[in-house]
């Protein structure tokens, strides 16, 4: 389905016409769930490309007014759901726009310790809101559950990386203890692209389509998709992780980077490059232990 601006603009009179006047501008974004517009000068328009995105909408629009006020810092407030019409099929979504960049992964972080404090203070203040009732995670099931689709992209990427220390790694995280305890709130999908800072400190989290209640292992993937490897202990630290939640944190960025490696590698290079530096820095990582 081709998504353009002036699609966007029909989709905004018809169903909002209190906004018919805003300009619309893309936003160049390295995402394959929506397709991001601004909507005048603090708002943003989001297109689900997929089914699947498009479910996200009316989860998005649940939750996150409940679990803004218990965070440490802005997230996006949902203005307005539409509904398919004028070309388009799915739902969709216009929410409060947030300023900031998304980090880089590999760029130096002259704040990279104050930046980590930051990532931990959101994660536990996201674990920290009552689960009562809360949705599982897009990411909810144990990680044991990926060990098939994880080694048919350590098949895939053979070549690319050093997939034998890939393996062995992931190995590793399959021995490391389930978690026993109750499920919490989790982001879910703590990349560069849902993360925005300014000064080098975090100003902003973005894209809850993976909320939901999980393994809090789940959001430490940040340590490796955010973080340079000089600031992981403080990350690590500030979130009294033990060796089991730290060994299956780095068990899913292994998995999810190999499963994007391989599906992204010929089609999207920014998200194979994110993919590509995470499982370095694991493999790297491990060689040092």
């Amino acid at each position: 389905m081709i998504v353009d601006p002036s699609l966007v603009s029909s989709l905004i009179a018809t169903q909002f016409p209190q906004w018919a006047d805003l300009p619309v501008e893309a936003v160049d974004a390295s995402g394959t769930v929506n397709a991001i517009y601004r909507l005048g000068s603090d708002m943003v328009v989001r297109l689900p490309r997929t089914d699947d995105g498009a479910a996200d909408v009316a989860r998005e629009h649940r939750w996150l007014p409940r679990l803004a006020p218990h965070l440490p810092i802005p997230v996006p407030a949902p203005l307005a759901e539409g509904v398919a019409g004028e070309g388009f099929s799915r739902p969709w979504s216009v929410r409060t726009w947030l300023e900031g960049v998304n980090p880089r992964p590999g760029d130096s972080l002259p704040l990279a310790d104050l930046f980590a404090v930051d990532l931990a203070e959101f994660v536990l203040a996201l674990r920290g809101v009552d689960a009562a009732d809360g949705p599982p995670a897009y990411r909810g099931e144990p990680l044991s559950s990926r060990d098939a689709v994880t080694r048919e992209a350590l098949t895939a990427v053979d070549g690319v990386l050093d997939a034998k220390s890939a393996a062995s790694a992931w190995d590793e995280a399959l021995t490391a203890p389930s978690h026993e305890g109750p499920a919490v709130w989790v982001h879910g999908d703590l990349q560069p692209g849902n993360v925005l800072m300014a000064d080098g400190r975090l100003t902003g989290v973005i894209d809850f389509g993976c909320l939901g209640l999980a393994d809090p292992a789940v959001d430490l993937i940040a340590a490796w998709y955010l973080l340079p490897a000089e600031a992981r202990q403080t990350f690590r630290t500030a979130l009294a992780a033990d060796d089991a939640t730290w060994a299956r944190g780095r068990g899913w960025a292994l998995s999810i980077a190999l499963l994007e490696l391989a599906h992204y590698r010929e089609t999207n290079p920014v998200m194979a490059g994110i993919a590509h530096h995470v499982l370095t820095e694991i493999i790297a990582e491990r060689r040092d232990d």
